[in-house]
């Protein structure tokens, strides 16, 4: 599949408030093609990177906020874990039923972070790719020296996220008996096929691998293959995906 068709099918599968903070891909290809065949090459340049530019302002700004409210509620999943376990609960079935929220919160929370992973993932390709559909067709030179303007930028450093997303992944496994986390997985895949959470964090998931895997094409600028961590949320995702894992 063509990275255009890849990143429209992404984007309606995402969250519908992040939709619109994608990679405009089709304009800026559209913009590619008539600077190619202008007589005004220096202005159509400096309008192709003012867009660019504005572009990576956009992820910039979402990714911070992302960021920031991931770091809020990590912390304040780590204090609902401690109370649950330092106080006395009425009864066995009250502790259980609040573990049981808490594990929710937590799927649907790692699930949101590996969305924000793939989001730095996707737009970074988008920009290498359309930037090297420039060069290609006006001769210019441009998509060096803009990959390493984006490679600084805030929305390509996800170890932060990344470092979440493991923790999140640890608790899980610490926590709660694989065999539940199975269980309660493959009844959410069930209950939540074609809408929520789970179908848009399995679609991040084979997105970025697809984006990412190696291949005869892949040059410095490609991001490294994707190698999904060997945890039993992460299995059970790609086990009961509801999109075709092709």
């Amino acid at each position: 599949m063509k990275f255009g068709k890849r990143l429209k099918q992404h984007v309606e599968e995402t969250l519908p408030g992040w939709r619109d903070m994608y990679l405009n891909y089709k304009d800026l290809k559209k913009l590619v093609r008539l600077i190619s065949s202008s007589l005004e090459y220096g202005k159509s340049e400096a309008e192709f990177v003012y867009l660019l530019n504005n572009e990576i302002d956009k992820f910039n700004v979402f990714f911070m906020e992302q960021e920031e409210d991931f770091i809020i509620r990590h912390k304040e999943l780590q204090q609902r874990i401690k109370r649950v376990n330092e106080s006395e609960p009425s009864s066995q079935e009250e502790y259980e039923e609040e573990m049981a929220r808490i594990r929710k919160d937590i799927v649907d929370f790692h699930g949101e972070m590996v969305l924000l992973v793939n989001y730095s993932n996707i737009n970074y390709t988008g920009m290498a790719k359309i930037l090297k559909k420039y060069d290609k067709r006006t001769g210019g030179l441009l998509r060096l020296p803009f990959i390493q303007k984006v490679l600084e930028q805030p929305f390509f450093t996800t170890e932060l996220v990344s470092k979440l997303v493991k923790e999140c992944e640890t608790i899980i496994d610490e926590l709660f008996p694989t065999t539940v986390v199975a269980v309660e997985t493959k009844e959410a895949a069930i209950t939540m096929v074609g809408e929520g959470i789970f179908k848009n964090t399995v679609a991040a998931l084979m997105t970025m691998k697809e984006i990412r895997k190696g291949s005869s094409t892949q040059s410095h600028f490609s991001l490294p293959a994707l190698s999904l961590p060997d945890t039993e949320l992460i299995r059970s995702f790609q086990l009961n995906s509801p999109i075709p894992t092709i």
